[in-house]
């Protein structure tokens, strides 16, 4: 007797599943059809999708969409951050100022937004800064001020700035408080405690909801085709609005958008690893 069970011996042999490979043949299957379709199909004139991928006014929409995403990002960066930090206060008027921000521009729809920036001067035709009752220093007309491009970055960098305020608040809390107590024992400013400290540490559980925020805003620019802007769903608009090529077009826009999108998730991708990296790093050296 050596106390091995019975089949100590026999080789091991993997379960068999059915399921998975059925429906890899039925995906195998659809995909087979999804490019019999697209290669069949005259009414698609992929002759006319390749001759408009690198049209003059398609390569200017597509710049204005990137300039939309950087600039509204970085809008709503720096102004969520600050508003996360008014929600952590300690004053209740910033608390309270915080919070209602974010129930405005998260509970009212973006395109609305976007709109009621646009047409701001139907109410307001003039902007004026000065001594209330005394003379003004500075006045000028809304439409001057608040063209096309600025109520497109004010609509989507606002409105972004409502959700980064609710992922740094949730990064900022991901750090230990005490942390915080021992910056401010060493004598460091509220304001530094942030900048080196607790910002910093929080940046792990910051940068991936960002990342993400930031390939949902790239296609969210596609929203100011409502105001004429001419990114690059508007420029393919503009474009089958002549030759009614309407499918061709768009086919044109969805590969850009797939373009963007695919660097910005390997960017995302590379940069999580790098902070993952980093994590391992400090938990040895700990």
């Amino acid at each position: 007797m050596t106390g091995l069970p019975e089949h100590a011996g026999e080789p091991i042999v993997p379960l068999r599943r059915t399921g998975r490979w059925a429906a890899a043949a039925v995906l195998a299957v659809l995909a087979a059809m999804a490019v019999s379709f697209v290669v069949t199909t005259p009414a698609l004139r992929l002759d006319l999708v390749a001759g408009y991928l690198f049209e003059k006014s398609i390569m200017r929409g597509l710049l204005l969409t990137v300039e939309l995403t950087v600039l509204a990002m970085l809008v709503g960066l720096v102004l969520g951050t600050a508003l996360a930090i008014m929600r952590l206060s300690g004053n209740p008027l910033l608390r309270w100022v915080a919070a209602a921000y974010v129930w405005l521009f998260r509970g009212t729809p973006i395109l609305v937004q976007l709109l009621f920036w646009f047409f701001l001067g139907a109410v307001m035709p003039r902007v004026s800064l000065g001594i209330p009752f005394g003379p003004e220093f500075f006045s000028a007309p809304v439409n001057v001020l608040i063209t096309p491009f600025t109520a497109a970055i004010l609509g989507l960098g606002l409105n972004e700035a409502a959700y980064m305020a609710e992922i740094v608040r949730a990064g900022i809390g991901s750090v230990d408080r005490g942390q915080r107590e021992a910056a401010e024992a060493l004598g460091m400013r509220p304001a530094l405690v942030y900048r080196r400290v607790i910002l910093p540490q929080a940046a792990r559980v910051i940068v991936p909801p960002t990342a993400n925020e930031t390939i949902s805003m790239l296609k969210l620019t596609s929203l100011v085709l409502v105001i004429g802007l001419p990114d690059l769903l508007t420029s393919a608009q503009l474009i089958y609005g002549r030759n009614f090529q309407q499918i061709p077009l768009l086919i044109v826009a969805s590969l850009w958008y797939l373009v963007l999108t695919t660097l910005l998730t390997f960017a995302q991708s590379r940069l999580e690893r790098r902070l993952g990296r980093s994590d391992v790093q400090a938990g040895g050296h700990a």
